[in-house]
């Protein structure tokens, strides 16, 4: 139910903002146009309904919006809805990789610092932890294009596929995908690793653990039953939205990488001064934020019995 409120407050911040910015998208998309008279743009200005006052334009794609009408598209004439869902593909594939890097290198990384505390392990990892906050992400994929494209061939400089590939060659997509998705995942990595290393010796100095080892417990079942389960607590709530802020996060990404995804493509949106695919991809941001966090809720009950889900 607070869903509703929420995205009524994002419907409204997303309109003013949107329509309120500089510039004119009549005149955007015809310029150049030698045969174009001021009749024209102001029927064409009628057709999209932009010479409504602005209360009336927000309440016409309000009611839209509840049929999940987004409305035409100013550039490409068709409906932004589904110009947007095609895009939608490219950037899950980006952002689920890269949470599955963060969650395979940061975890077991910060929990292997935490069980080195002191040594030169868990110094490296820390070390590791402040660079991964630190460097840029353009800049990094702008290197690693620069070394693994350019200088060693190894990898491609962008894209999504090899041009006359089967779109079905997965070997191919993976080469494609791995650099973008590292680099997307690598704040990411340093977030868990820094996190669960903090977690883990909190957890480890707890009484319960202190009472399974007097138990004469084995250390594995010590370390994975009962200490890791609570210290991944707060990994679940960082979990929540992760999945809207990595989908948000790949717009930069995703222009250095030249990746074919709704980041990519809201920009180019935004910087055409195309309305409804903005307001659509900020709408469906929203909703992808809105969800992760139910799906955060719902594992809080699955890892803490105490919450209760209901």
């Amino acid at each position: 139910m607070y869903a509703i409120p929420t995205l009524f407050g994002v419907s409204v911040l997303t309109f003013a903002i949107v329509r309120l910015s500089p510039g004119d998208p009549i005149r955007i998309f015809t310029f150049g146009a030698r045969d174009i008279t001021a009749e024209d743009i102001d029927k064409l200005r009628h057709v999209y309904g932009l010479d409504k006052p602005m209360p009336l334009q927000y309440l016409d794609w309000l009611v839209r919006l509840v049929h999940l009408d987004f409305g035409q598209s100013f550039i490409y004439h068709q409906d932004a809805f589904q110009l947007f869902i095609q895009y939608i593909p490219a950037t899950l594939q980006l952002a689920i990789l890269a949470l599955v890097l963060q969650l395979l290198i940061g975890v077991p990384l910060g929990i292997v610092a935490a069980f080195r505390r002191g040594t030169w392990v868990d110094g490296a990892i820390r070390v590791f932890g402040v660079v991964g906050h630190a460097v840029p992400g353009f800049w990094l994929g702008l290197v690693l294009i620069i070394f693994f494209a350019v200088q060693l061939r190894w990898l491609p400089t962008g894209g999504i596929l090899t041009v006359g590939k089967d779109q079905w060659d997965i070997l191919d997509r993976l080469r494609h995908i791995l650099l973008p998705a590292f680099v997307l995942s690598l704040t990411g990595i340093a977030n868990y690793a820094r996190l669960l290393r903090t977690e883990t010796l909190d957890v480890l100095g707890q009484d319960f653990v202190r009472t399974a080892h007097a138990k004469g417990l084995r250390e594995r079942t010590v370390v994975f039953v009962h200490a890791l389960r609570n210290a991944l607590i707060p990994v679940i709530t960082s979990l929540g939205g992760i999945l809207a802020a990595l989908i948000g996060g790949a717009l930069v990404i995703e222009q250095v990488f030249s990746w074919p995804g709704i980041g990519r493509f809201t920009f180019q949106a935004a910087i055409a001064k195309d309305y409804p695919v903005v307001q659509a991809g900020v709408m469906i941001s929203a909703a992808l934020l809105i969800f992760s966090n139910i799906i955060r809720d719902i594992a809080y009950g699955v890892v803490d019995p105490r919450i209760s889900v209901k």
